[in-house]
């Protein structure tokens, strides 16, 4: 395809990678699974970082772990705040656990949170915000971060389409009590499947380590804060300590990690590069609305919503990047309360839900990749030009 959505970012180290864990013969995670948890979490200024097999599964022991804290626990019909548009795994572990949805609108030239709503979004049964830096672009973190401070609440990070990202010097997916990232395909890095948790709370950390496992004791040291040891290390191994599940990473999954860990800085640097000529080419054309950066942008792709003042037909468009070869999609999973699944959720609006609509039904992105696409954006410009004619 001349300008797919995804591309691949390996070369010879991740597949020496993947043969020094073939060599080994030992396939489910062990030391380079270890080795990839502390050096993520280093890389984001944090003490512990959990591995699980995909962004999703993060997201699900993220939520399940503030259940079983000892002091102030997540309990069932507990309101959590959360962006309109979002990928649907951001969502569904809420619903699983029972917590009902504040939903706020989102900026249209950020696509994120509009945290003006925050306060209107507050009732006394909120417990929980879950803030999504959406396609790259950092939302207001600090912002967020100093609301739950000052009304207690619980701060996730969702960060699955945003790593490498930062605001104020400090990275995307290190503000949050927890903090979720994704290693799918496409992503910033990519270890086939796999996803991972950091956070500076020791309780969580091992309530994360407990639950990804089947909910035993056995991956976790004999003074753990959450369980009390009982000296029997036949019984320990296969002890159940919480309803947990089977979400483990390959160690394959974790060698792989650490080399693309090492090439993230690259990655992020061409990405911003070509984000600089795609802004240059679309940034001073009124007929689309491109992400207006916040703090420093790692640009997982081009989001671009066509400007709804100018009745631009949108399936013209999308014919014209057909017989392009240019790939497209859906802004993220578009604003979720046009998905058929919300019939499921207990939730309700906070104000009026403009702009992730506008976004859903005006909106769609090309991808980015780790390397030079100057070709790419230029006939993608080229194409748009010819096809976004105002009615």
């Amino acid at each position: 395809m001349f300008y797919p959505l995804a591309a691949s970012s390996w070369d010879d180290k991740e597949i020496a990678a993947i043969q020094r864990i073939i060599d080994g013969d030992m396939y489910t995670m062990g030391p380079e699974v270890a080795a990839f948890e502390a050096e993520f979490a280093a890389y984001h200024g944090k003490k512990y970082g959990v591995m699980v097999n995909s962004g999703s599964s993060a997201n699900l022991i993220a939520v399940a772990a503030q259940f079983f804290k000892k002091d102030n626990p997540l309990k069932r019909g507990d309101e959590v705040i959360v962006p309109a548009v979002s990928w649907a795994t951001t969502y569904h572990p809420l619903q699983q656990y029972g917590l009902k949805l504040k939903i706020v609108d989102v900026e249209l030239d950020t696509l994120n949170m509009d945290v003006s709503q925050l306060e209107d979004a507050l009732s006394p049964d909120t417990k929980m915000l879950v803030a999504v830096s959406i396609l790259g672009n950092p939302c207001e973190l600090d912002v967020m971060r100093a609301f739950c401070d000052k009304h207690g609440l619980v701060f996730m990070e969702d960060n699955c389409e945003s790593l490498d990202a930062e605001l104020n010097g400090k990275k995307a997916g290190s503000f949050g009590d927890v903090n979720t990232s994704s290693f799918f395909f496409s992503h910033h890095i990519a270890t086939m499947e796999g996803g991972m948790i950091v956070t500076d709370d020791l309780e969580l950390c091992h309530i994360m380590r407990a639950l990804r496992a089947h909910g035993w004791t056995r991956d976790l040291p004999k003074d753990s804060p959450i369980f009390e040891n009982r000296d029997d290390d036949f019984f320990e191994a296969y002890r159940f300590i919480l309803p947990g599940y089977n979400v483990r990473p390959t160690e394959m999954a974790g060698a792989i990690g650490r080399e693309q860990l090492k090439k993230l800085p690259g990655f992020t640097a061409q990405r911003r590069k070509n984000l600089a000529l795609l802004t240059e080419l679309l940034g001073g054309d009124e007929r689309f609305i491109i992400q207006r950066e916040n703090g420093v942008h790692s640009s997982f792709c081009f989001p671009i919503i066509l400007n709804p003042a100018m009745n631009i037909d949108r399936k013209r468009v999308f014919d014209a990047l057909v017989a392009a070869d240019i790939g497209y999609r859906i802004i993220t999973g578009g604003c979720i309360l046009r998905h058929d699944v919300m019939k499921f959720y207990d939730y309700e609006t906070v104000g009026e839900i403009a702009n992730a609509n506008i976004a859903h039904d005006n909106g769609f992105f090309c991808g980015n990749h780790p390397h030079d696409l100057e070709p790419q954006i230029r006939k993608l410009y080229e194409v748009l030009d010819e096809a976004a004619q105002p009615a």
